[in-house]
């Protein structure tokens, strides 16, 4: 009875310190977060910096804090943990680009077919703006939010859950402390600020201007979306998570906040529709990277069977009966005797002898032993012959006359 509380304890205590973990990365991301914003902000009133550093500074220092204290987090776990799955950097590009463009290709079919239904009315782009925008926001969103969320929620947190959860669970609780972390922010960089001296936005659960229900929706099926983007196959898994949430950035602020933030081209969309096109093109992205997950684990249970003996991928009625111990015996000699094959050290030490190289001996005749160990006849295959025990030798010669 002991032994059974000792490991129910055992067992709570882990899962208990994986939530801790995980919770501990949505804290990092939380205070991150919240110290970039209102020390970039405290640097750019004092040193009057204006334009694109204006962004880049703040995005700067949240990556900056984010980051190296996720690592240093993951570097203090043994080594047979699961690693963040920032992969090789040889694999980095590639995990980018695949979760950015399977996110834009998603983005693509979900406002094409809106635009053909007549949801979206597009403006006339500018192609120079537009092209500054994106560089710029590329550089932004990748520093203040893609990178250090990625590595500290999808990275950190849902590592941790990962290594005592299952899959649906690691999952969505990854996706709630997802949802924890704008709030948290939010108190962080109004202490911060209020350190420094400027202002900070006011503390809540979302932003301001944004309808709460509406924007916990959306950001917890953006968070599922990030989860299958991170569990897809690959060499990099994480840096497709970051390629999508680039995406997903990119695509928001040019076509439903183009105006405001001067993107050189944006789209005019009703807000019921907005939020269908959204979610649309979040499921549609979730869906392929769940789709490749699910081909990949399939693919590799078939290898898996074809590297298995014909007997074992019958059923356990069809398999063949082993054979019984007696039929694996040597059949022993009707003379009472047996044959025995030679070793294969006696098989190389034949062809050394012979000078040459590996050579076969012939099987070896050998009479029954005694119950002393000592053999009652000759041994035939060259050699002395010894003779049976109790027997004087012969002298040779002429046969001598019998006393």
């Amino acid at each position: 009875m002991a032994t059974h509380h000792d490991r129910t304890t055992t067992e709570r205590g882990s899962a208990w310190r994986a939530w801790g973990r995980a919770l501990a990365g949505g804290a990092v991301m939380a205070g991150a977060l919240g110290t970039g914003n209102a020390l970039g902000a405290a640097l750019v009133q004092r040193f009057g910096i204006d334009g694109f550093p204006r962004q880049l500074l703040p995005a700067a220092l949240v990556s900056a804090l984010a980051v190296p204290v996720v690592l240093v987090l993951r570097a203090g776990r043994r080594a047979r943990r699961p690693a963040l799955g920032l992969g090789p950097r040889s694999a980095a590009a590639y995990g980018l680009l695949r979760g950015f463009g399977v996110t834009m290709a998603g983005a693509a079919l979900v406002l094409g077919a809106g635009t053909a239904l007549g949801w979206v009315r597009w403006s006339g782009p500018r192609p120079a703006d537009l092209l500054a925008f994106l560089v710029g926001n590329a550089v932004v969103a990748l520093l203040l939010e893609a990178l250090p969320e990625e590595t500290t929620l999808r990275g950190h947190a849902w590592t941790s859950l990962r290594e005592r959860f299952g899959g649906a669970v690691s999952a969505l609780g990854t996706t709630a402390v997802f949802l924890l972390v704008p709030a948290a922010s939010t108190v962080v960089q109004a202490g911060v600020a209020r350190a420094a001296g400027v202002a900070a936005p006011p503390m809540g659960p979302v932003p301001a201007g944004q309808d709460p229900v509406a924007y916990l929706v959306l950001l917890t099926v953006f968070g599922l979306t990030l989860i299958a983007a991170r569990t897809a196959p690959g060499r990099a898994p994480l840096w497709a998570a970051i390629g999508t949430h680039l995406a997903f950035l990119t695509v928001n602020r040019v076509v439903f906040q183009g105006d405001r933030r001067d993107a050189g081209w944006s789209a005019e969309v009703a807000p019921v529709h907005a939020a269908v096109l959204e979610l649309g093109y979040l499921a549609a992205t979730a869906a392929v990277f769940t789709g490749a997950r699910l081909l990949a684990s399939r693919r590799a249970q078939r290898v898996a069977e074809a590297r298995l003996a014909p007997e074992a991928r019958l059923a356990p009625e069809a398999r063949p009966a082993p054979a019984p111990a007696a039929a694996r015996r040597p059949r022993p000699h009707p003379a009472g005797r047996r044959l025995t094959q030679p070793s294969g050290a006696t098989t190389c030490t034949v062809g050394g002898w012979a000078g040459g190289g590996a050579l076969s001996a012939p099987a070896v005749r050998a009479w029954a032993r005694g119950p002393a160990g000592r053999p009652y006849g000759p041994v035939r295959g060259g050699g002395p012959v010894p003779e049976r025990p109790g027997r004087p030798e012969r002298p040779s010669g002429p046969e001598q006359p019998r006393r």
